[in-house]
């Protein structure tokens, strides 16, 4: 079992792509098979200075265990598409020697002709062979003359070309509709379709793992791989990650990619976990999971044929998760990387107080700044919400009168605040929310927090009294 990710180095991995490059890597160590990274660079004009590294983090980051690619190589190399040009050559000039391609010497203007035609005649533009039909004295004067080429595929015109798939079963695509490819272009560099089909079979991939978009194309794929007479990949296409707006996913669009959400402070084992679960399911609908449980259950027959759609709502459910379950010490560590809201006359143990407090509440490491900014903060008001609820039973005044009363004069720990709330429990006899909601109110302005013994310790006996009328 050997499955590749091949991303092109164009910016940041957009999460439809890591998708992509959490099922292959599932599936190859399922069956303790090679997980390859490829580098396909054809298109240079997109090439982003760094992309490399920044693809290497990102799966780094993920907990992607890399068998073979450009910075850690192995024996099929080299694994960046711009450094196996002569190969794509080599292969290309094979398939002309055999018959079943075509140097074509059409110029760009010829080509703008044909599809003008094409659309004037309503017709999806195919390129229609003539030079599949050159002499061969004339594609040798032509050659001798540095006139510019490409390498086109002959394509059958009659018939069908069966295309299988784990997913989606046999699906057969009618040939008339297939253009005569371009295999290598004037520069010198192979298309992507090409290059894609020559890498697999010389890495010996055997199963390839890509959208479902591109599911028509996959009978160009299988008709190289019979004009070279070389054994077919196991396909396996899955359906469309959408945006939370229903359409496809995309930088241009402000869709987060992994680095994004990364730096806002999206765990990439809650990032990961989100993912797999876009398009599959695991057999007992565990929704939370590891790395090691992703890949030792992972069924590719349970990938859904429907499309999934990104909710960034639930992406911070699975954040959630993964924060609640760190150990202090390590929450501690990751949260203080976001957190800006420094003060230099606040000690370490205070600091770590507060930050623990809200460790529950957490949904994102930079959320943490709006959490606790009261905090740091002299400005008091009650809105409109919180008045109205002060103002909606009697028993109201009676417990923020008890309560200022219980605390004047303990000593300012959270277990004797704790206890403070607690006497206004007995006393006035209630409890639930008319009894923490108006002592929240009226000693940090809000209707809503973490604990609240913690809380009232935290914003300080000064500013807790002065609140409070003391």
């Amino acid at each position: 079992m050997r499955t590749r990710f091949a991303p092109s180095p164009t910016g940041y991995m957009h999460i439809g792509n890591l998708r992509t490059a959490i099922f292959e890597y599932a599936l190859a160590k399922k069956y303790n098979g090679d997980f390859i990274l490829r580098i396909e660079d054809t298109d240079q004009n997109r090439k982003v200075e760094g992309a490399i590294d920044f693809i290497y983090k990102t799966l780094e980051l993920c907990g992607f265990q890399i068998d073979e690619g450009p910075i850690n190589p192995g024996k099929f190399g080299p694994y960046i598409q711009s450094e196996r040009l002569d190969l794509y050559k080599k292969y290309a000039l094979d398939l002309v020697e055999k018959g079943k391609a075509y140097y074509c010497f059409c110029t760009e203007e010829e080509l703008e002709e044909m599809r003008e035609k094409a659309a004037l005649r309503k017709k999806v533009f195919v390129y229609d062979g003539r030079c599949s039909k050159l002499p061969k004295d004339k594609i040798e004067e032509n050659l001798k003359n540095g006139v510019p080429y490409v390498i086109r595929q002959k394509m059958p015109k009659t018939g069908y070309t069966i295309v299988n798939d784990v997913i989606y079963g046999e699906i057969k695509i009618d040939n008339s509709i297939l253009d005569d490819q371009i295999l290598l272009k004037s520069d010198g560099f192979p298309t992507y379709n090409f290059a894609n089909v020559i890498d697999d079979h010389l890495m010996n991939i055997t199963h390839v793992i890509r959208g479902k978009e591109y599911l028509d194309q996959t009978a160009k794929y299988n008709l190289l791989y019979e004009a070279f007479e070389w054994e077919k990949p196991t396909y396996i296409h899955v359906a469309m990650v959408l945006g939370e707006d229903g359409t496809k996913l995309s930088k241009r669009n402000g869709d987060a990619s992994f680095m994004d959400l990364y730096e806002e402070g999206f765990l990439p084992e809650a990032i990961v976990n989100y993912l797999s679960l876009l398009g599959w399911s695991p057999v007992d609908n565990k929704e939370v999971f590891s790395l090691e449980e992703l890949t030792h259950n992972f069924d590719e027959k349970r990938i859904s044929k429907s499309s999934s759609q990104y909710d960034f709502k639930k992406l911070e459910w699975f954040n959630h998760q993964y924060i609640k379950m760190m150990d202090d010490e390590k929450y501690l560590e990751w949260v203080k990387k976001y957190f800006v809201n420094k003060d230099s006359n606040k000690e370490e143990e205070w600091v770590n107080h507060l930050l623990l407090i809200y460790k529950n509440n957490l949904n994102y490491g930079k959320e943490i700044n709006e959490l606790v900014k009261d905090f740091y903060s002299d400005e008091f008001t009650i809105n409109a919400e919180c008045q109205e609820f002060l103002n909606s039973d009697e028993i109201i005044p009676q417990v923020i009168k008890a309560f200022t009363e219980e605390i004047k004069n303990i000593s300012w720990t959270v277990e004797n605040i704790n206890e403070a709330i607690n006497n206004v429990k007995e006393k006035l006899n209630v409890k639930g929310k008319l009894l923490y909601m108006p002592i929240r109110i009226a000693t940090s302005g809000i209707m809503h927090g973490p604990e609240l013994a913690d809380t009232i310790y935290l914003i300080g006996r000064d500013k807790v009294k002065t609140r409070l009328g003391l």
